[in-house]
């Protein structure tokens, strides 16, 4: 069986529940990625373009900053990556973990929330960033999730 890490980037708490709903049906270690700074409520507001989140998705070059990077990535084969969707694409902090680490030939599976929008393009962003891993169709996590549907999802990914 493969080793593997459910890393996650939440900034409300709904992308955590999923992550650690995801460690438990798959036998997986869990790691939070946390921004150095983190973010506020004013910073999250999608309908102010002054707001930090609107700056940062604004400039596809930004990378912010970490608060830690001790993911120990080189000790799992397998990382399901999670995050909320912004601006129909992950947020800018996961390309900073992505490009933080070696993630060659790491399979990595990608799944997200979001209020109404699914992973779009974020499949092939992800995969753009990180060229020696594979990145895998990812899945929506919105809502509850039941353990016997989850343990179905990871035993039909074959990994």
């Amino acid at each position: 069986m493969n080793k593997r890490l459910v890393a996650y980037f939440s900034a409300s708490g709904t992308t955590a529940k999923a992550a650690r709903a995801i460690a438990e049906a798959a036998g997986a270690d869990l790691y939070e990625i946390r921004p150095e700074v983190p973010y506020t409520s004013a910073d999250l507001n999608w309908t102010n373009n002054q707001s930090r989140s609107s700056v940062e998705m604004n400039d596809p070059s930004f990378r912010p900053p970490m608060a830690d990077h001790d993911a120990n990535i080189a000790s799992y084969d397998v990382i399901f990556l999670g995050f909320p969707i912004w601006w129909y694409t992950a947020p800018s902090i996961i390309k900073t973990f992505l490009e933080a680490y070696d993630f060659s030939g790491k399979t990595i599976i990608p799944f997200a929330t979001s209020g109404g929008s699914g992973l779009g393009k974020t499949v092939k962003a992800l995969q753009d960033t990180v060229p020696s891993a594979t990145v895998r169709d990812g899945a929506m996590m919105n809502g509850k999730q039941k353990k016997n549907v989850l343990t179905s999802w990871i035993r039909n990914l074959g990994i």
